[in-house]
């Protein structure tokens, strides 16, 4: 039985989604965790002590003498594909050993007029794209930034921002927040910590300080005045969790192409195994694929650099041989600003040395995109590195993330992806992406491949009877493959609609042959598609995704108002933008609407959760 088919008694719509929507984004331990952390809750509002999100003991305020004051305490948290939403609710359990009681918000949900009525709040927040909040957050950025923000004086926060050093607006979101709750006049608990994608270390640090910080010196074994006790805790078990930090070694059972030959791109089908790993997930979700680094990148960095590939290096206190490292541990790829800033030291070069400066960002940015770790080093050679060197500028290979393109309810014990396979030329050479490389160049049938699930709860099939319009290109369309699965094995009679684009229908139409079948059976209501390659007249303009909505605005506007839930999965730069903007002039024209008020009702809509997204 999965969470969306089982509803307990008396919950209201909004706190049974509330409910849902977290319950899907945690694992084992953590809904164990929370299993008994409700049960604590319930115990002390039965005894008459304080429930959640009631008063708790924390540390003084600035200023403060005698005993701790009595504050609220809130995290708040803003996230694209759940990183945010774990590390919030680990912040949750240690918060819980300490003595702590505590609100537990996404932005998404979170009701902004409680902002000042607050007391602690610590916010854990990632950053999308080039300095964006996570799109779900929008709507508390625009609020917190805006004229309608109330003053804070009594307010106390800390902020930890996840981000992408390899964009020039690193952790800018987090940022934003830190900046902005000082000009309202809250005070800082501790200086806000920027969380590179190898955020663990850092950000476990950070949230055992805050912890600490305002948590009681109640002994973890005592019982707290909350009423939850140590024993409500998750407790080691003899199976461990599968996660990012302990895949499950998934085997490869099917790797097709799906596009054509003669195609311009392309585009792989791959089928996992995942029998015996106890991995569950529903349609939205996405599968956390841990890659190897190419062989023959490995080599050229040792053969470069005349390193022995057993040379023993320390990679996280673990002794390692040196090609394992840099096959299997190591990012050997994308250049970070942390190995420029690092090579420019070890090689003393005068080009690099000025990339680093602060005020070179856009510069450094280029350099970046145009250059590999492999490029660097050629360039800028280094004689007599010690293995050691080299790898203390690299940063941790970190997973990827494909959503995922099948229902278990169809394929058990299975996982199917929709990979798009990234390569071009740089510098003369053949250049692949670090996943779709692997899965395109060495993914043999019955090969292994880590992996785990990131739950989406932000990508959510509604109520079967609600109508659905899914709009996505390219490999945008996977999630919206396992969306038709579980909704035909679960006999859902809501109308959907999806709207597809690619660049040639003769040999990118990916998954014409399912679709046709769904639309036959009724499960598809109605298919719109878009080949932007396709032109018959030589000056036709290209036509994509955004142009069939407007094409078929009455339509999408009458779907809407009857209740459909909307959809956008593909890029993020081009995409999703664009099919926003088309969204808000069908809304405008159909539903008699100025540009701002257009906007208002499709912010609606997101608040709603009937419109959301899964970009990249």
């Amino acid at each position: 039985m999965t969470v969306s088919e089982f509803r307990g008694p008396g919950l209201t719509e909004a706190q049974w989604e509330h409910i849902s929507g977290l319950a899907s984004s945690l694992d084992s331990k953590q809904l164990v965790w929370v299993s008994g952390f409700l049960a604590g809750i319930e115990q002390a509002t039965t005894r008459g002590t304080s429930p959640l999100g009631t008063a708790l003991d924390a540390s003084p305020a600035p200023g403060d003498a005698g005993h701790p004051a009595q504050r609220s305490l809130t995290v708040l948290y803003g996230s694209e594909t759940g990183n945010s939403t774990a590390l919030a609710t680990t912040l949750a359990g240690h918060a819980a050993k300490r003595g702590l009681t505590l609100s537990l918000h996404d932005m998404a949900t979170y009701k902004t007029r409680q902002l000042k009525d607050e007391r602690d709040i610590l916010i854990i927040v990632s950053t999308y794209g080039e300095g964006d909040p996570p799109q779900p957050a929008a709507g508390f950025f625009e609020f917190v930034e805006g004229r309608k923000a109330p003053r804070l004086p009594d307010v106390r926060f800390a902020v930890l921002a996840l981000g992408d050093s390899t964009y020039e607006h690193y952790c800018e979101a987090g940022k934003r927040l830190d900046r902005r709750l000082e000009e309202l006049g809250a005070q800082r608990l501790k200086p806000r910590v920027d969380c590179d994608i190898d955020y663990d270390e850092a950000a476990n640090a950070w949230i055992d300080d805050i912890a600490g910080t305002l948590g009681s010196t109640t002994p973890a074994s005592s019982t707290p005045a909350n009423g939850i006790s140590s024993a409500t805790l998750p407790t080691s078990t003899n199976t461990p969790t599968v996660d990012k930090h302990n895949p499950f070694p998934a085997r490869i059972i099917e790797n097709i192409a799906l596009t054509g030959r003669g195609s311009s791109k392309e585009t792989r089908h791959i089928e996992l195994s995942v029998e015996g790993s106890g991995l569950a997930f529903e349609p939205g979700d996405a599968l956390g694929v841990m890659p190897a680094n190419a062989p023959a990148l490995v080599e050229s960095i040792l053969t470069e650099l005349g390193l022995a590939a057993q040379a023993v290096v320390d990679v996280k206190g673990e002794p390692v041989a040196l090609a394992d490292a840099l096959a299997g541990r190591l990012e050997i790829t994308t250049l970070t600003p942390r190995f420029l800033d690092h090579w420019a030291r070890l090689s003393g070069a005068e080009a690099l040395r000025r990339l680093t400066s602060a005020d070179r960002a856009e510069e450094r940015t280029a350099f970046a995109r145009g250059h590999h770790v492999i490029d660097v080093i050629r360039q800028f050679p280094v004689k007599g590195i010690e293995a050691q060197h080299l790898v203390a500028g690299l940063r941790p290979l970190t997973p990827r993330l494909y959503s995922i393109a099948s229902s278990l309810a169809v394929a058990p014990d299975e996982v199917h992806l929709t990979v798009s396979t990234v390569y071009y030329t740089l510098h003369g050479e053949r250049r692949f992406g670090v996943a779709s490389g692997h899965l395109a160049e060495r993914g043999e049938l019955d090969a292994r491949l880590p992996v785990y699930v990131q739950k989406n709860p932000n990508f959510r099939l509604p109520a079967d009877d609600v109508p659905l319009i899914m709009i996505g290109a390219g490999t945008g369309v996977a999630p919206y493959r396992a969306f038709m699965q579980e909704r035909e094995a679960r006999g859902a009679s809501g109308r959907s609609w999806l709207v597809f684009g690619e660049r040639n229908f003769r040999t990118d139409f990916l998954y014409q042959t399912e679709w046709q079948t769904l639309l036959k059976d009724g499960v598809l209501t109605r298919m719109d598609v878009a080949f932007s390659r396709d032109r018959h007249v030589e000056d036709r303009a290209k036509v994509y995704v955004q142009h069939r909505l407007k094409e078929q605005a009455r339509d999408i506007f009458a779907w809407l108002e009857e209740g459909a839930h909307l959809y956008v999965c593909g890029d993020a730069n081009r995409l999703a933008p664009d099919v926003h903007q088309a969204l808000a002039a069908v809304v405008s024209t159909e539903g008699g609407l100025g540009p701002a008020a257009a906007e208002d009702y499709l912010h609606r809509l997101q608040q709603d959760r009937r419109y959301q997204r899964d970009v990249y």
